[in-house]
């Protein structure tokens, strides 16, 4: 079984997903925040891909990304980063990015890394369902990757329900209209939409992202789904953090009420 799945099928609490961006705050820093994050507690990790241009993403995100990339950090590099990763590593990672990079390194030369080193599914924002279901979802099945898909309040319920039956694992459910780090906090608006989504009692779990900064709004979000993902206010902390690991670990004990 895919470890997206066990932990989801085993799951007694909410599940906390942590991004963080390959590279950062230094070049070779990658598994030094993985194994951080998990002696927090974190339920799973997203590791981001750095690029030029992350559309889907806020000024934190961004500058992390360019930072990562001044200092050399490429797809092959994060490959040779994660080539001993289940040797230390045994929650479920994600890699997350856009489907340019992936596409110059080669989708089936991609998906085949991402197997060896012990990746379990890939989020790639810009990569359309419709080329997906019909260029690359056999590849990814192949390598036993899941493709973690987006919905946000603007999706439409036959969309979803289409999202819903070709989802493996979890659908990341965007909370806002907005980019990564734009908003933190959960509005009336947003209960809203969540409770929609919750009422469509659809097939796959889902994990709510964007503005999920801290142990409140983490608890909010949680009421609505099987849990949340925190990326900006993460990379905010590490770029600040004087003891890198012992940081980390403190944040992610905080976000689920832990200290």
């Amino acid at each position: 079984m895919n470890r997206i799945s066990a932990l989801f099928a085993s799951a007694t609490e909410p599940i906390l997903n942590v991004y963080t961006t390959a590279g950062f705050p230094r070049l070779e820093d990658t598994m030094t925040v993985l194994n951080a994050l998990q002696a927090g507690g974190v339920d799973i990790i997203e590791v981001g891909m750095p690029y030029s241009d992350p559309v889907a993403d806020g000024e934190t995100i961004q500058l992390s990304n360019q930072a990562a990339l001044e200092q050399g950090m490429s797809v092959a590099h994060l490959f040779e980063q994660l080539k001993d990763m289940r040797k230390s590593i045994t929650v479920p990672v994600l890699l997350m990015g856009y489907i340019n990079p992936v596409l110059q390194y080669g989708v089936e030369a991609f998906c085949a890394k991402c197997a060896e080193v012990g990746v379990d599914g890939l989020i790639l924002p810009d990569l359309p369902m419709v080329e997906y279901e019909a260029s690359y979802r056999e590849i990814f099945e192949k390598y036993g990757l899941f493709n973690i898909l987006l919905i946000t309040p603007q999706t439409n319920d036959e969309r979803i329900r289409h999202i819903d039956s070709v989802s493996k694992g979890f659908i990341y459910m965007v909370s806002s209209a907005s980019t990564t780090g734009a908003k933190t906090g959960i509005s009336a608006d947003q209960e809203v939409y969540f409770s929609r989504i919750a009422a469509m009692n659809l097939q796959n779990p889902r994990l709510i992202g964007f503005g999920i900064s801290d142990h409140e709004s983490f608890v909010k979000a949680s009421k609505n789904a099987s849990g949340a993902i925190i990326g900006s206010a993460f990379v905010k902390m590490i770029a600040q953090a004087k003891d890198l690991s012992a940081e980390i670990v403190a944040f992610v004990q905080s976000i689920k009420g832990k200290n």
